[in-house]
C-alpha cells in the first residue's frame, strides 16, 4: 500500500507518492507532473564523517534516456558520465536542500532523483526537487523544510506558472523559485533584459505557489514522517572561547586589514598557527581550529555590520578598481581581460562553421547548441597546489551561467551563422569570477566582430545579517564575504534589464525586502561597470579577425539537395577535400559555405551551383566529351548532365565521322537547342560557330567566368559584409 497526494497546479495534476518504491532507503518519493516522472530517494551513512567542516551531502540527478524513448548515442549505448544539464539541476537541488540541513548532522547524506519519464512538456528538475524536499521530510534525517520549487514564465505580458517547455521559448524570462513556507531559499532565472520590478513579481508569484505544495509534502510528513534522528551539537567551551578572544585581541582586526587576499590569508594563517601553539597542551587542535574559525566569523561581521563598509574598507556599494582590455591574442578570433580588484578572468571568442555546434543527447527539445561559454579556474589562481582533471561542477555551473547571461544578446543563426565558443579563464581569483567571466565574455565578443545586442555586465551581491534584524547588503563581494556572508546573489544584464542572476543563501530563507534591495543596488553596480567596459571597446568591431572563417550563404533548390550530398556523402565530400572549406547544407535549401580563404569559397560555391544549375535552352556551355558514338558524342555540360550533340551539330561543314571533329576529354564550346519530355538535352557546337559574338566570355552568359549572373542574385549572403581589414591589435 503507498501513499499519494495530489494537487492542481498550473492547471496540471502534481502528484506524489510515497512507500511504493526505493522502501530500503531513508525516505523516497514519486513525483508526477504530466507525464513526467521523478523517483527522489535520501540515504544517510551509518557512521559519521569525521573531521569535516561542511554538511556532508551529495545530490546526483540521472537523467535515463528510456524516459524520452531514446537509446543513448554512445558507442556503448549507455548512459555514461552526467550531461551538462544533468549537472546543473544536480547543483540546482544541493543549493536548495543545503541551507536546511543541520550542519551539525556529519553523515555522509545522498540525494538521487531518477527521471523515469519524460515527457518533453514539463521539465522534471522542478519533480526532483520536490521529489528529494519530501523524501528528507519523511526520511529520519534532520531537515527544516519541507520546501518547494516552481518555475515562473512571462508570455504574452503576463506571469504564467510552471510553463511548458515550448512555452519557455516565447517567454521574457525563466525564473526558478525556490522556497520554505516562510522565505525565499534559491533563485535562478535567465532573461531577455527583464526589468528589476517583473523579477521581483516573479518571484513573489512563484512563491506564493510555492506553498500550496509545501502543504500536501506537510500532510505526508505528520502521517508518515520518521522520528528525526538526534544530533550533539559541537560547543566550544567557554573557557577556549576566551582564552581565544584574549589571545588575539586586535591582531585578528589588523590582520584583515591587509590590502591584499594573500596577505591577510597569510597573516590569519600565523595567528591560527600561534594560537595553536599557545592552546595545545589544553585543547586539541580540532577544538582550536573551530574556535579560531568562529571567531574570526563573528568578528569579520560584527565589523561589517557596525561600520557598514566591506572588510577592505570600501563602502558597501562601492566597487573595487576596475580594467579592461581587449585584443590581446593575435591569433584569437577575439579575447578580453576583465580584472576587479585581484579578481583577473581572460575571456576568448573562437568562431565555427554550424557543423561544429555540440549535439546533445538530453531529454529536453534541443538537440544541437550552437553557442557554448566554457569556465575553468586552474589552482594557480588562488594561489594553490592542486591536481588539473577534467571541469567539476562548479566549473560547469559557473560556465552555465555566464552562458545564460550572453545567450539573449547574441544575434540569431540567420543574420550570423557561426557556432559561438567562448572560453573564461580565471587568472586570479578574489571573489566572483563568474561575473568577471560574464564581463569579459562582452568585451570578447565586441573584439571578435560578433554583433552582439548591448554589452552585459555582472556583479555579486552579499549580506551581513545581524541577530537583531538589522542587514547589511554588499556590492562586490569578495572570498571571505561569501564564506562569512549569509548571501551569494549574482546579477547578470545589460543597461536596460537583467539576463540572468542566481541566489543562494546560508539561512533558511531571507524576505522579499532584501532581494528587491539588492536587485536595485545591483543594477547601479551594473550600470557603472558597463561604462568602465564601454570605455575600451563601446561596439562590436565592423570586421572578424582575418583568422576567422567567412561564411557565405546561397540558396538552392531543396528538391537538388541529394545531387551535393551524392551517395553516401560522396559529392560533398569530395568539394570539402578539395577546397578545404566547410559546407553545411539545410533542408530548407540554404547551403553555408566556409573558409577563411576568399578564393577557396567562391571554388566551392561555383561547385555546388553547378551541381544545382538547371539547363536552359539558348544557354552556352563549356562541356567535355565523355564518349563517343556512331551518330554523334555526348558532352557533360554540368556535373552529372550529359547532352548529345549529333554528328550533324558537330560542325558548319559535312561530318563524315565523329573522331574526325572531337575525341573523349576535349573541351568544346556548345548550345542547348532542345531538351525532351524525359529531359534528355540535345547540343549543338554549329550553333556556337555560327555565333561568334557569343564567345567573347570564357564559358557564356550561364558559365562560371568572372561576369556570372548568380554574383548578383539577392539570395547570395556574405558574412561579414566587408573585407578582411582587422583593427591593429591583430597586427602587433
Amino acid at each position: 500500500m503507498f501513499e499519494a497526494s495530489e494537487k492542481l497546479i498550473a492547471g496540471r495534476i502534481l502528484s506524489v507518492e510515497t512507500k511504493k518504491l526505493a522502501q530500503q532507503a531513508n525516505g523516497a518519493a514519486i513525483v508526477r507532473y504530466g507525464d513526467t516522472l521523478v523517483l527522489a530517494t535520501a540515504c544517510a551513512g551509518h557512521e559519521p564523517v569525521e573531521k569535516v567542516d561542511f554538511i556532508p551531502l551529495t545530490v546526483d540527478y540521472e537523467e535515463k534516456l528510456y524516459a524520452a524513448g531514446k537509446i543513448p548515442g554512445s558507442f556503448i549505448r549507455r548512459e555514461g558520465r552526467p550531461s551538462q544539464e544533468a549537472i546543473i539541476t544536480s547543483r540546482f537541488i544541493d543549493r536548495c536542500l543545503r541551507p536546511l540541513l543541520s550542519k551539525e548532522f556529519n553523515y555522509a547524506t545522498q540525494i538521487i532523483a531518477t527521471v523515469l519519464s519524460a515527457d518533453k512538456e514539463n521539465d522534471p528538475d522542478i519533480c526532483a526537487l520536490i521529489g528529494a524536499s519530501t523524501a528528507l521530510s519523511i526520511s529520519d534525517i534532520p531537515f527544516f523544510g519541507p520546501i518547494s520549487a516552481v518555475r515562473v514564465g512571462h508570455v504574452d505580458n503576463s506571469l504564467v506558472l510552471n510553463p511548458t517547455l515550448p512555452q519557455m521559448e516565447n517567454s521574457l524570462l525563466n525564473v526558478v523559485v525556490a522556497s520554505t513556507k516562510q522565505a525565499i531559499v534559491m533563485v535562478e532565472a535567465d532573461a531577455k533584459e527583464a526589468p528589476e520590478d517583473i523579477v521581483m513579481e516573479a518571484i513573489e508569484f512563484g512563491h506564493k505557489a510555492n506553498r500550496e505544495i509545501i502543504e500536501f509534502q506537510e500532510e505526508l510528513q505528520q502521517a508518515h514522517g520518521k522520528p528525526k534522528i538526534e544530533i550533539k551539537p559541537k560547543e566550544i567551551t567557554t573557557e577556549l572561547s576566551t582564552r581565544i578572544s584574549d589571545l588575539l585581541g586586535d591582531k585578528l582586526d589588523e590582520a584583515l586589514r591587509q590590502p591584499e587576499k594573500s596577505q591577510r590569508a597569510q597573516a590569519l594563517a600565523s595567528l591560527k598557527e600561534k594560537a595553536k601553539q599557545e592552546l595545545t597542551d589544553c585543547f586539541s587542535e580540532e577544538e582550536i581550529d573551530l574556535a579560531f574559525e568562529a571567531q574570526l566569523k563573528r568578528d569579520v561581521r560584527k565589523r561589517i555590520l557596525e561600520t557598514r563598509r566591506h572588510v577592505d574598507g570600501r563602502q558597501a556599494s562601492e566597487i573595487r578598481p576596475i580594467s579592461c582590455e581587449v585584443g590581446l591574442l593575435p591569433r584569437a578570433h577575439g579575447s578580453a581581460l576583465f580584472s576587479r580588484g585581484e579578481t583577473q578572468v581572460l575571456n576568448i571568442t573562437t568562431l565555427g562553421s554550424a557543423r561544429q555546434e555540440q549535439l546533445l543527447d538530453g531529454l529536453g527539445l534541443a538537440e544541437t547548441k550552437r553557442f557554448m561559454h566554457h569556465y575553468n579556474f586552474p589552482p594557480f589562481c588562488a594561489g594553490e597546489v592542486k591536481r588539473m582533471g577534467s571541469p567539476g561542477r562548479r566549473e560547469i555551473g559557473h560556465g552555465a551561467l555566464v552562458e545564460r547571461a550572453i545567450a539573449p544578446l547574441l544575434p540569431s543563426e540567420e543574420d550570423f551563422p557561426y557556432t559561438i565558443r567562448l572560453v573564461s579563464e580565471v587568472l586570479s581569483s578574489s571573489g566572483s569570477t563568474s561575473m568577471a567571466s560574464a564581463c569579459s565574455s562582452a568585451l570578447s565578443l565586441m573584439d571578435a566582430g560578433v554583433p552582439i545586442k548591448a554589452p552585459v555586465a555582472g556583479i555579486a551581491m552579499g549580506l551581513i545579517a545581524g541577530e537583531d534584524g538589522k542587514y547589511v547588503i554588499l556590492t562586490d563581494i569578495e572570498g571571505i564575504e561569501d564564506a562569512y556572508g549569509n548571501m551569494d546573489f549574482k546579477v547578470a544584464g545589460t543597461s536596460q534589464g537583467i539576463t540572468a542572476l542566481q541566489l543562494d543563501v546560508k539561512l533558511r530563507g531571507i524576505g522579499f525586502e532584501i532581494l528587491a534591495e539588492s536587485l536595485r543596488q545591483a543594477r547601479q553596480a551594473r550600470l557603472e561597470i558597463l561604462d568602465k567596459m564601454v570605455q575600451t571597446i563601446s561596439a562590436s568591431r565592423p570586421e572578424l579577425s582575418p583568422y576567422a572563417p567567412r561564411m557565405h550563404e546561397i540558396t538552392i533548390d531543396s528538391g537538388k539537395i541529394g545531387a551535393v550530398i551524392g551517395p553516401g556523402g560522396k559529392t560533398i565530400r569530395s568539394i570539402i577535400e578539395e577546397t578545404k572549406t566547410t559546407i553545411d547544407v539545410r533542408n530548407d535549401g540554404k547551403v553555408i559555405v566556409g573558409s577563411p580563404n576568399e578564393e577557396a569559397a567562391q571554388k566551392a560555391i561555383r561547385m555546388i551551383e553547378d551541381l544545382t544549375r538547371d539547363v536552359n535552352l539558348g544557354d552556352i556551355y563549356t562541356g567535355k566529351v565523355t564518349r563517343l558514338l556512331n551518330f554523334g558524342a555526348m558532352i557533360e555540360i554540368l556535373p552529372g548532365k550529359e547532352g548529345l550533340v549529333h554528328i550533324s551539330e558537330l560542325a558548319d561543314h559535312y561530318v563524315s565521322k565523329v573522331e574526325d571533329v572531337v575525341s573523349v576529354g576535349d573541351e568544346i564550346m556548345v548550345k542547348a537547342i532542345g531538351i525532351d519530355d524525359l529531359g534528355r538535352i540535345n547540343l549543338s557546337r554549329k550553333a556556337v560557330v555560327e555565333e561568334p559574338s557569343s564567345l567573347s566570355g570564357s564559358r557564356g552568359k550561364n558559365s562560371s567566368g568572372p561576369e556570372r549572373p548568380w554574383r548578383k542574385q539577392p539570395g547570395r549572403r556574405t558574412y561579414p559584409h566587408n573585407k578582411d581589414n582587422r583593427h591593429s591589435n591583430y597586427n602587433k
